[in-house]
């Protein structure tokens, strides 16, 4: 099973590949049969994944503080 830095690395490729295609024919938002289909949320939502992916990769990754001690 992969790790979960290899997931979440998997995840954003994933979204960035659904923004990429939808950026580059958009769509309006629409209504059928009483559905609405926002286009525009869509790709926010799949924006905010990619947030959310950079942030939890960001606390995989090692980390140091960088401290002094005065007297």
């Amino acid at each position: 099973m992969p790790s979960d830095a290899a997931q979440l690395a998997l995840i954003k490729s994933q979204t960035l590949a659904l923004i990429a295609a939808i950026t580059a024919n958009p769509k309006p938002t629409y209504d059928v049969d009483g559905q609405s289909v926002a286009w525009s949320e869509y790709l926010r939502r799949l924006q905010d994944t990619v947030v959310w992916c950079d942030g939890r990769l960001a606390a995989e990754e090692p980390f140091e503080f960088d401290t002094r001690a005065t007297s």
